[in-house]
């Protein structure tokens, strides 16, 4: 803090204007540095109260299942003068008229959900991009109301998915589609897939988008160590988990508004050894994190767009649950869970919409001035650089 006696010899900075010391009557210090007094309380109480538990952490644990976390409303009285507030992340961000395509969205487990979910509590319009091979099974789930009880928004109403669009982010273009996709039974009846043509149908539909999200990884032999990694496996983990975020905003970012946000989703794995998470994802991962820097500069200045991702704390999912399993063992998402409770600095369950929080003020005007970060939501397991819970450190921890 600064002492009375600096400020004594500082020009003061109120609302544009320079006061200055007047020698002749001393009274003027004691009247500006009553003014300052009053505006630096007033600050603290108006950042006391805009702070509140937007960011919150889950409070229940042991649970290693995808749900949401509880709603936290926080009421603060400033001053007798003030009634109380009910403050929390979407109430303090405006979203309404904004668009949002969320690549990757097949079920409501994911952090694609979560994230679409805040987008739509916050008033975005969320219109999503989902593998053909199970967008039947999506739309049916929408219409039978299967993920009703995921979509429940802060005002009790449900979200609502406006748009679904068939897409294979591994195609740029129809010239890339192979035949032995275009005969698949998966894919029949399905046209308009690539990512060309979906940006272009976007564009048809809604003209400009304002938020882009990927969504979407995929590493056909994410089992095998990088050592038993073939080429064919380790360009297809760095295609779909990689190269598909360039893609994406190669094509969207020519229709999205200034002032909009890319956002994407990594994994510690990426600077960091995770035995279980094979076949190049890691590689793949580390890429991600990489072209996020670099489209951040390009983006920024050719469209003023920002680009950002999130490294995300580990997950029980659908897609996460797939990743191998031996029998009479865990999963490697569950073993990961578990690692991240016994050595992560918060010992508590992460929620999906824990990141889907996050990812909302990243894409949001809040946020107008980041761009090319990776930010951890993974209750500081990032930060660690020893596992307190192994066998070497058992009788430290007893």
């Amino acid at each position: 803090a600064q002492s009375t006696s600096m400020l004594r010899n500082r020009s003061l900075h109120f609302y544009g204007k320079i006061l200055r010391p007047n020698k002749t009557n001393p009274s003027t210090i004691n009247t500006m540095m009553f003014s300052r007094n009053t505006l630096l309380a007033a600050a603290a109480a108006f950042y006391g109260a805009s702070s509140v538990s937007a960011f919150a952490p889950s409070t229940a644990v042991g649970n290693t299942v995808s749900r949401s976390s509880p709603a936290i409303y926080t009421q603060q009285t400033a001053s007798r003068q003030y009634s109380s507030t009910k403050l929390n992340m979407s109430s303090s961000v405006d979203l309404k008229g904004k668009v949002a395509f969320i690549a990757g969205v097949a079920d409501s487990s994911g952090y694609g959900w979560a994230i679409s979910k805040a987008l739509a509590d916050a008033g975005a319009t969320i219109i999503v991009g989902t593998w053909p091979p199970v967008l039947k099974i999506f739309q049916m789930g929408l219409k039978k109301g299967s993920f009703d009880d995921d979509s429940t928004l802060s005002d009790g109403s449900k979200m609502v998915i406006e748009k679904v669009y068939p897409l294979d982010a591994v195609f740029d273009s129809p010239d890339d589609v192979p035949d032995e996709i275009k005969n698949n039974k998966r894919y029949s009846g399905l046209d308009g897939y690539t990512i060309e043509e979906v940006a272009k149908a976007v564009e048809a539909d809604y003209g400009k988008i304002d938020i882009l999200v990927h969504s979407l990884a995929n590493g056909p032999e994410v089992t095998k160590p990088l050592l038993e990694t073939s080429r064919k496996g380790y360009l297809a983990a760095s295609s779909a988990s990689a190269y598909s975020a360039v893609s994406l905003l190669q094509k969207f970012g020519p229709i999205m508004n200034e002032g909009g946000n890319m956002l994407s989703l990594t994994y510690i794995a990426s600077e960091k050894v995770i035995p279980g998470y094979g076949g190049g994802m890691s590689s793949a991962k580390a890429q991600l994190e990489s072209d996020t820097r670099v489209l951040a500069y390009e983006a920024g200045r050719k469209w003023g767009v920002r680009v950002n991702t999130i490294s995300a704390g580990p997950l029980k999912s659908r897609a996460a649950s797939a990743i191998g399993k031996e029998p009479g063992q865990k999963t490697f998402i569950e073993y990961a869970i578990d690692y991240s409770k016994a050595n992560a600095p918060l010992a508590q369950d992460l929620y999906n919409d824990d990141v889907g929080n996050s990812g909302m003020f990243l894409c949001s005007p809040l946020a107008r001035t980041i761009t090319g970060v990776t930010l951890y939501v993974d209750n500081g397991l990032h930060a660690m650089g020893m596992a307190i819970d192994s066998e070497s450190m058992s009788d430290r921890n007893q």
